[in-house]
This record gives C-alpha cells, sequence and structure tokens, in this order.
C-alpha cells in the first residue's frame, strides 16, 4: 500500500517507491546507531577541548610555558576556523596514513569533529566566562574561595546558563555534518543514501529522503533545545 502511494506522486514510479520504501529502515537504523552516536562522542570530547582552550585563554599569562600554550589555542583555533571541515577530516584519514599513522574510520571522524567543535566551542565558553560580571569573581574571594572553588561553584553555572543556547546549535550542525563521515567511509545515514541511490543509479529521491529524515532528527534536537532553554531560562528567573 505504501508502495503504491509514493508511486502515485509526482516524478514518482514503482521502482523508484519500492527503493525509498527499503531504504527507509537502514537508513534509519545508521542514524540511530551510527550518526547520532558519532555526533554526541565528538561533542562531549570536542567540549573538553573547548573548557581547556577557553580556560587557557582567560587565565592571567604568568610563566612562559603559558605563553607557549598560549600561542599553539591560537593557532590551533585560527587554523580549524580558516579551513573547511571535510578537509579535516580528509586530512586525519587521509593524510596521516602518509607519515605512518592509520586510524580507522570511525575514530578519524571523531577526531575530525571533535577538534572542530573544540576550536569554535572555545569562543562560545570563553565569551560565556567573560560576559560574567568580575563583581562575581571578588564576591567569590571575598567569603574564602580560591580561583578554582570560584569558578567551579559560582562563575561556571552562570557562564553555562548563557552558553546553552549557542551550544545547542552547535550540537544540532554537527548532527547534520555527520554527513561528512561518508567521505572517509563511516557507514552513517547519509552514505547508506548513497549507496541505494548508487544501486538503482537513481540518486535524487533518495536524497530528498535523506534530508527529510535529518530534518525529523534535527526536530527533535529543536525541542529538546526549547525544552533546555526554558528549563533555565525558569531557573534563572527564580534565582534572581
Amino acid at each position: 500500500m505504501l508502495n503504491s502511494l509514493l508511486a502515485s506522486l509526482p516524478f514518482m514510479d514503482a521502482t523508484r517507491a519500492e527503493m525509498l520504501v527499503g531504504a527507509f529502515w537502514p537508513m534509519l537504523k545508521a542514524g540511530i546507531l551510527v550518526s547520532v552516536p558519532l555526533a554526541v562522542a565528538s561533542f562531549i570530547i570536542g567540549m573538553a577541548i573547548a573548557v581547556a582552550v577557553a580556560l587557557l585563554r582567560i587565565s592571567p599569562v604568568r610563566t612562559r610555558t603559558h605563553r607557549i600554550l598560549l600561542r599553539l589555542c591560537k593557532a590551533y583555533i585560527s587554523i580549524i576556523r580558516g579551513t573547511p571541515m571535510l578537509v579535516q577530516i580528509c586530512v586525519v584519514f587521509y593524510g596521516l596514513p602518509a607519515i605512518g599513522i592509520y586510524i580507522n574510520p570511525i575514530p578519524a571522524a571523531i577526531i575530525g569533529f571533535s577538534l572542530n567543535v573544540g576550536a569554535y566551542g572555545s569562543e562560545t565558553v570563553r565569551a560565556a566566562i567573560l560576559s560574567v560580571p568580575k563583581g562575581q569573581w571578588e564576591a567569590g574571594y571575598s567569603i574564602g574561595m580560591t580561583h578554582i572553588q570560584t569558578f567551579r561553584r559560582i562563575i561556571a553555572p552562570q557562564a553555562f546558563r548563557v552558553a546553552v543556547p549557542p551550544l545547542s546549535n552547535s550540537f544540532i550542525a554537527l548532527f547534520k555534518d555527520t554527513s561528512l563521515a561518508s567521505f572517509v567511509t563511516v557507514t552513517e545515514m547519509f552514505r547508506v543514501a548513497q549507496q541505494h541511490g548508487n544501486a538503482r543509479y537513481d540518486m535524487l529521491p533518495v536524497y530528498i529522503q535523506a534530508g527529510l529524515m535529518y530534518w525529523c532528527f534535527c526536530w527533535v534536537l529543536f525541542w529538546a533545545q526549547a525544552r533546555l532553554e526554558k528549563h533555565f531560562s525558569r531557573h534563572t528567573v527564580k534565582t534572581s
């Protein structure tokens, strides 16, 4: 019945309808089992990098080692922000073997995505921390807290609320960008679509289907983002 319904649509026929129905479950499975975990793992690792880089950049420079690390961080951010993500992933997977470093497709994709998230996320985290008034630091020091205690108990919770919206958008963008992992042979949702399209030499219908499925996944993420922002907004109002 579903095949007949699809075949009745414009630019569709029985062959295309059969292809789309056959591709749906493999694409959904790849999205749930590969694309989502790939995005989550990359985002977690990337945020760890982002926080470390942001803290290094906002901390007072007291030693030569800190100064060197600061320059390296700035170079890292400049390189990542100035080059396409696809190039970064391909360098990790296809380029590193030239110097004897071989990485499997999924770890290579995670490394590429994480480095990208870390560079962009560090700027978001740094801006969120700097948005907290300096008086909050002084208030922590005045009651005997150390620098780390002040950051963890006073600054970080306030900065986190500020960073939630842009970081949520970054995660949604990252989920869509997992389609780039298909270029390093990761069988995620878009690569499954490519495989079904190549089998029938008919790419347009299955690409449209892939786009709709990405949109459905992102709609769930949009909903979760709205709920998260609403939660923190309510919490901010209660505590202010």
